[in-house]
């Protein structure tokens, strides 16, 4: 299991734990984690509001990650850019951050998970 999919799951964990059981889960339980009909932007807004400390987790993926209780490290983030198949140079951390944070939100919106307009690309 990669962090994309550590992702999906703490974020389909929050969901149920914060908002409730979505729909998509009532219908068809399964062991996979899901972010169908999730609304991530209430989820992380619900995290944020309990985190203690500012965290910018639209723009900045070391504060998605932390924000999610994941590892932010560099070698984890470069593991996350491999998975996505991120194609720059990974040493460029600036803009792998800011590819990584964009791909983070588009995959979890390819992933039925509800995103705000701006999030992603």
């Amino acid at each position: 299991m990669g962090l994309f999919n550590d992702i999906v799951s703490k974020v389909s964990h929050f969901a149920k734990s914060l908002l409730g059981t979505s729909p998509a889960e009532a219908a068809a339980p399964s062991a996979t984690p899901s972010v169908a009909q999730v609304d991530v932007d209430a989820v992380l807004k619900e995290l944020a509001a309990k985190a203690g400390q500012p965290l910018n987790y639209k723009e900045s993926i070391v504060d998605l990650l932390k924000l999610l209780g994941l590892d932010s490290s560099l070698q984890a983030r470069q593991s996350l850019a491999d998975e996505l198949h991120y194609t720059g140079d990974k040493n460029d951390t600036a803009t792998m951050n800011v590819w990584l944070i964009k791909q983070v939100y588009t995959e979890l919106a390819n992933n039925g998970g509800k995103i705000p307009a701006g999030w992603g690309h």
